[in-house]
């Protein structure tokens, strides 16, 4: 099976009520979403929708938040296709490494990878981040990820 082809779109203003509905639908965090829309992408495959992803650039760091595929996409590659293209925005945007927390997906992640880490070793301006402060709970595995530039 070949690699699904997708494209990052912005989700802005016009796509944020998509993405908000797919990460309440998906139980992932979306209480800060209308507050940061430049960070959410809904990734396309042809004209469709298959998935959605956030990205929140902190200087030489960045989070990778909410990366969902719709459930009938599932298990054909959409996921780590979003994942690759998440991060290669995030070098382009000069992200050398990426933080996440996850209480489903640790494996996915490892194995694309992420190492994971005590919360106290992520820089401060990730961990200030809603996404670690209100949105996760403290059980969730926390990871890195080292990106080449």
């Amino acid at each position: 099976m070949t690699e699904p082809s997708i494209t990052l779109e912005p989700a802005g203003s016009k796509g944020i009520d998509r993405v908000e509905a797919v990460l309440a639908a998906n139980d992932l965090p979306n209480g800060d979403v209308r507050a940061k829309p430049e960070c959410f992408y809904l990734a396309r495959s042809d004209a469709a929708v298959v998935g959605v992803g956030g990205l929140e650039p902190h200087g030489e760091n960045g989070l990778l938040r909410s990366v969902v595929i719709g459930e009938s996409n599932r298990g054909r590659g959409y996921g780590a296709a979003l994942c690759d293209a998440l991060e290669a925005r995030a070098s382009e945007e000069g992200v050398g490494t990426l933080y996440l927390l996850t209480t489903t997906a640790a494996g996915f992640f490892r194995g694309r990878g992420y190492e994971a880490l005590d919360r106290a070793a992520v820089p401060s301006a990730v961990r200030g981040t809603t996404e670690f402060t209100d949105l996760c709970p403290a059980s969730a595995t926390c990871m890195r990820k080292p990106l080449d530039r």
